[in-house]
């Protein structure tokens, strides 16, 4: 029987592995099985500079975690070898980053997930995982709102070249003067129409 010591620390765990799953926005486990050392520090080291939290769990206490988050439904796959990621602002960077491995491997596989509070299907992890990258997002996003700027820049930059605003002024005066100076002159050059002749008075009877 565990000494009193030891269930204590299996109830830290749990209570700790409780509070991460409820203050996460999403969670991916995955079975680890067929990793090696090499692999799993490189995968280590992708998940935390994406601020994911991973790490291997125990099938028994993270069933009582999820049980404790009201996610009950993960228990149904733990079993065999468990790691827990979870985010607690991303919601695509644990399933992409943890998909993109599983596809180059026979043994890491994705086993469950969930997403604000709800389990997920393996279809919805598929679709969060094909999201772009958080920088991605914000790259387009930025872009959409710097293209009307910078056509306003490009517009700017054409009146300095031109040399200021006067003098863009005076350029469109001066092109506007000859225009309106040809209208009179064509006038000038049309010919007098002849004047209409006085009708022929009827001859007195």
């Amino acid at each position: 029987m565990p000494s009193a010591k030891v269930l204590e620390a299996k109830k830290a765990i749990v209570a700790e592995l409780s509070e991460r799953l409820k203050n996460s926005v999403t969670g991916v486990l995955v079975e680890y099985k067929g990793i090696n050392v090499a692999d799993d520090t490189a995968l280590r080291k992708e998940l935390r500079e994406a601020g994911v939290k991973y790490s291997v769990v125990k099938n028994t206490l993270l069933s009582r975690a999820a049980e404790d988050a009201d996610l009950a439904g993960l228990q149904p796959t733990l079993e065999g070898t468990t790691a827990l990621a979870t985010s607690d602002e991303d919601y695509a960077a644990a399933a992409r980053i943890l998909s993109n491995y599983a596809k180059k491997s026979k043994t890491f596989k994705i086993k469950a997930g969930y997403l604000d509070g709800e389990i997920v299907d393996l279809a919805t992890i598929d679709s969060l995982a094909k999201l772009p990258t958080r920088e991605v997002l914000l790259a387009n996003v930025l872009g959409a709102f710097q293209a009307p700027i910078a056509s306003f820049a490009r517009a700017i930059q054409a009146i300095v070249d031109d040399g200021g605003i006067e003098a863009c002024l005076a350029k469109k005066a001066g092109e506007a003067a000859p225009a309106e100076e040809a209208a009179p002159a064509e006038e000038a050059a049309a010919p007098a129409e002849a004047p209409a002749e006085a009708p022929a008075e009827a001859p007195a009877e």
